[in-house]
């Protein structure tokens, strides 16, 4: 079965990662190496490789959520451009996936969940594979981390109406956040850099991607 999967994760990224403009030759590597199939359920793994975002989420969840498809994941970790010394802060981590990928990539990973169960899974999970340079944390995912941070990088695994400021302050000088700001067809993945205390932000490219709870606007009511 073993075999089988390493044939499905390079077919993967051959045919849905490399066409879409992903050329990090680290961040291949990363997706290479890391099992997709160990991060969903027993009844989810003979699709872990699939072109499509696995749900993760629990009976008891209030939000569902997903494992991001390999694509637009790439796309935004490559906008990202995570180096070898910088500590990350992954934003939804889920049951762990996206931390895996990205402690390929950096030095060291917090990765935030708000779902205690899924946070519970993704501790074990990233501890049964060695990934050992990851933490799981919890908390409301729009407050950030404050406390381990400032980061190189902040990852923001969902798409997002807005960046609250919270995360802009936990950024360091000349430290990077992507995010999918927008719905459907109108989402945009977006790079902020921070120079000294600005932070300026430029859409990259169209994405559309699951929304993470605790990014809405609140609706603005008129008298």
């Amino acid at each position: 079965m073993g075999q089988h999967f390493d044939e499905l994760r390079q077919a993967m990224v051959d045919s849905q990662v490399r066409t879409t403009d992903v050329t990090n030759l680290r961040l291949l590597d990363a997706m290479l190496s890391v099992p997709r199939e160990a991060f969903v359920s027993d009844q989810r793994k003979a699709f872990a490789y699939i072109d499509d975002d696995i749900e993760i989420s629990g009976s008891g969840a209030t939000a569902r959520r997903y494992v991001m498809e390999p694509s637009p994941f790439a796309r935004l970790a490559q906008l990202a451009d995570v180096t070898p010394s910088d500590l990350v802060l992954d934003i939804g981590c889920g049951t762990g996936y996206s931390s895996a990928v990205l402690s390929k990539l950096g030095s060291a990973v917090i990765a935030l969940e708000s779902d205690e169960e899924l946070a519970a899974r993704a501790t074990d999970i990233l501890i049964e594979n060695g990934f050992d340079n990851v933490a799981v944390v919890t908390g409301p995912f729009n407050q950030g981390y404050a406390s381990e941070g400032p980061y190189d990088v902040i990852f923001v695994g969902g798409a997002a109406d807005e960046v609250p400021s919270a995360l802009f302050d936990q950024m360091k000088d000349g430290g990077r956040l992507v995010v999918v700001e927008g719905h459907g067809l109108s989402g945009f993945a977006t790079l902020y850099v921070k120079d000294g205390d600005v932070v300026s932000g430029r859409r990259a490219f169209n994405l559309s991607v699951k929304e993470l709870p605790g990014f809405q606007k609140e609706p603005e009511f008129s008298l």
